[in-house]
């Protein structure tokens, strides 16, 4: 496996402990990874108005816009739930958006399944 997406699970495992989880208990940490290799990490923040609650992928990939990355590659996602946690298909749409080309989805025992973004949102919305 590439040294930089071993680094990114690491990092996001860290980063669980800080997943603001009160009502599903389900703790989900993201690492956004630019064309040049800088990291962005987000974790879920659930609200109890659910609605209001946003994934940890979308906090990760707007962290790197909102420091102006537009070049994400790669996103990076952990969780403390068995299994594997895939994206939800807002976040899939909002990969989309920036170019996302690979997801990388781990399970808590260390398996880890590298996607192509095509394999998991095929026909994405788009304007253009």
């Amino acid at each position: 496996m590439d040294e930089l997406i071993e680094k990114a699970i690491k990092l996001a495992k860290d980063y669980l402990k800080n997943s603001y989880s009160p009502y599903s208990g389900v703790k989900v940490a993201s690492v956004a990874i630019t064309s040049s290799g800088e990291m962005f990490t987000g974790v879920n923040v659930e609200n109890s108005s659910y609605g209001l609650s946003m994934c940890a992928e979308r906090v990760a990939i707007f962290k790197a816009v909102s420091e102006g990355h537009r070049d994400i590659k790669t996103v990076v996602i952990v969780s403390n739930r068995d299994g594997f946690t895939y994206p939800c298909g807002a976040c899939l749409q909002v990969m989309s958006e920036f170019n996302v080309e690979t997801v990388v989805v781990t399970s808590p025992n260390g398996e880890v399944r590298v996607h192509k973004l095509g394999e998991l949102l095929p026909m994405p919305f788009k304007l253009k």
